[in-house]
């Protein structure tokens, strides 16, 4: 039991160091654009090299696990993501960002496929959907963080703060690129990761039937099902939303609002990370008492509201209409993937494969975002995010799952 537990804490550790890892672009995004002079059109393709690793990953993923274990995979994910924020920390550029931030990419994406059948062996299936609601807590902190470390270095870095941690990154990062010193974090973060998983013995996990993955009969059923594209669509399209406001509230705080990156800029999305964490605690409340469908409908529209109000309002504003988008959006992964598990009688595990996929489009939308940006400026190119908001929204209108999301008619039935 008590192998289990520590198992248990390090999955949970897992979560945070990939949550810390993936939603760090966002803040650092201006820093990039003007260390290294790039156009908006061009910095769009920084979370375009990292989320397409998603994509390219996914599945193959599943099938590693399979062949070479957990423990393996495991070590392979963060030496890659250790990897890649080395390569960046020592040979800051562009080109060489693109680079690392596919091999972090892919360590993520692997990752992703073998913590959850983990964490349901390690706590035990009786207690796997607590642990996961905790997961997300521990993944939801750690996006909080991530901005509040970017902004505490880049403020400390090459100032009069002295301290171990901060002389020593002094020494390695040039006094024009602060935010480097991120990286040697990470780097050294990845490290440790793999140091801690090589020294711990994994439980053996046998995969349950609808965690597996099978690239053949049933990938081609799947293909043929046009409620499962939809549903990849879906994903792709929260997934795009998300990181498409999160990667641009600072450049754009900064460049309509003048707004400070390394401090405002930053709390704003440390904020709409933590409010997308509170959102998914009220989220799972308000499934027990309403249709999934309908919850998704209701805050899809404030989602609507709130970026618009974030893109044309005042910089007090945008300020916090922006973290309300994050509350809004909160529930939109989870309805997404329930409804889409519910929606077909077989192949979940192959399913959950192609939906993890769709993680990609976290690629696609900044990408856009910044391509229009170049010809009708930030504001406007941030309107794009309506396609994607809108066909959530008709998730809520077209969705016919085979099984509906089970609800209460009053407190006492919860207890």
């Amino acid at each position: 039991m008590q192998r289990n537990t520590f198992i248990v804490v390090l999955i949970l550790v897992i979560f945070f160091v990939i949550s810390f890892l993936t939603n760090i672009l966002g803040p650092i995004i201006p820093d990039i654009v003007d260390s290294f002079d790039l156009s908006i059109g061009l910095a769009g393709f920084l979370p375009f090299a990292f989320f397409v690793a998603y994509g390219v990953m996914s599945i193959p993923s599943g099938l590693l696990v399979e062949k070479y274990g957990e423990k393996s995979v495991l070590i392979w994910a963060f030496f890659l993501a250790f990897f890649g924020a080395l390569l960046f920390a020592v040979i800051p550029g562009f080109s060489i960002a693109l680079l690392s931030l596919f091999l972090i990419g892919v360590g993520m994406a692997m990752l992703q496929v073998v913590i959850n059948p983990l964490l349901r062996v390690a706590g035990g299936e009786e207690k796997f959907a607590f642990n996961s609601v905790l997961a997300q807590l521990f993944f939801g902190a750690a996006s909080f963080l991530s901005p509040l470390l970017y902004s505490y270095l880049v403020q400390s870095v090459h100032s009069d703060k002295t301290g171990l941690l901060i002389d020593t990154l002094n020494k390695l990062v040039p006094a024009n690129l602060k935010w480097v010193s991120l990286y040697w974090v990470f780097s050294v973060i990845a490290l440790a990761m793999v140091i801690v998983i090589w020294m711990v013995k994994f439980p053996k996990v046998e995969l349950k039937e609808d965690e597996r993955i099978d690239v053949g009969k049933a990938f081609g059923e799947l293909l043929g099902n046009r409620y499962a594209l939809l549903f990849f669509l879906g994903i792709f399209a929260y997934v795009g939303t998300e990181q498409g406001i999160a990667n641009w509230i600072s450049k754009f705080l900064q460049t309509y609002h003048g707004v400070d990156p390394a401090t405002t800029g930053a709390s704003v999305i440390s904020y709409f990370w933590g409010l997308l964490t509170i959102g998914c605690f009220l989220g799972l409340l308000l499934l027990k008492f309403f249709d999934s469908r309908k919850v998704l409908i209701i805050f899809t529209s404030g989602a609507v509201v709130a970026m618009l109000v974030a893109l044309f309002g005042s910089k007090e504003l945008a300020i916090y209409a922006f973290p309300m988008t994050g509350f809004f959006a909160s529930v939109m992964y989870s309805v997404i993937f329930s409804l889409a598990l519910n929606s077909v009688p077989h192949h979940h595990g192959t399913f959950s494969g192609i939906l993890c996929a769709g993680i990609a489009g976290g690629a696609v939308v900044p990408l856009i975002i910044g391509g229009l940006g170049e010809l009708v400026g930030l504001r406007m190119a941030m309107l794009f995010l309506l396609i994607p908001l809108g066909y959530i929204l008709s998730i809520g209108i077209w969705a016919k799952p085979l099984v509906n999301n089970v609800t209460v008619k009053s407190l006492k039935e919860l207890f």
